[in-house]
């Protein structure tokens, strides 16, 4: 399952994170983040996997059908 810029979003506000810090901890450049969220672009598989293992190391569970909502929560763990 490859993330949504809503995804994206909605994880970094659970977690409280600016695009900075998510670039800091995915080792992804700010610009990718910005026009990911946005839509401008998408970013290469690994960039994705890369934000994505952030997101999820830091407590989020994405989740493949929710109903139209944007599909994240903390995880249980």
């Amino acid at each position: 399952m490859s993330i949504t810029p809503e995804q994206c979003r909605a994880a970094r506000a659970l977690l409280g994170w600016s695009q900075e810090q998510l670039k800091v901890t995915a080792d992804v450049a700010k610009k990718t983040i910005a026009d990911f969220e946005r839509s401008a672009r998408v970013p290469y598989d690994r960039t994705l996997r890369d934000v994505q293992r952030a997101l999820e190391e830091a407590g989020i569970e994405f989740i493949a059908e929710n109903g139209g909502g944007v599909g994240v929560r903390f995880s249980k763990t």
